[in-house]
């Protein structure tokens, strides 16, 4: 699974909470994080589709998307990204990191300890975890 860019994450983050969502209201909704236009959130949102993120459709004459990305498996790439470049770390994070996070649930808590602890080693790919 392609791990998200932090841009990308901030707008995944936003249709996770609630979804369906119009270009505006995703915008309106990070635009206090990413500090950008509404053309810019606009042209991610595009590469989003592009990379099969996020898909669109139209409901009351308005285009709205929703997340094709699975919310744990996303957070569960991102979280071993980090821990292996930027970090350094080969051991599984630990999931405690995550502990109150207002974007997971206990129950996703657990998924998410558990997707990190079964990571495949770097020569295999990771299956079904979009």
């Amino acid at each position: 699974m392609a791990v998200p860019s932090i841009s990308e994450l901030s707008l995944l983050k936003a249709l996770w909470r609630r979804q369906p969502l119009s270009a505006r209201e995703i915008h309106d909704a990070v635009v206090g994080e990413l500090g950008w236009s509404y053309s810019s959130t606009r042209k991610t949102l595009e590469r989003m589709l592009e990379k099969g993120m996020v898909r669109q459709e139209l409901r009351h004459g308005v285009q709205v998307y929703q997340a094709v990305s699975e919310k744990v498996g996303t957070l569960a790439a991102f979280a071993h990204d980090f821990g292996r470049r930027v970090m350094e770390i080969d051991a599984p994070l630990p999931a405690a990191m995550f502990t109150g996070s207002k974007l997971v649930d206990d129950a996703e808590l657990a998924r998410l300890e558990q997707m990190l602890k079964d990571w495949p080693d770097e020569g295999d790919e990771r299956g079904g975890a979009a």
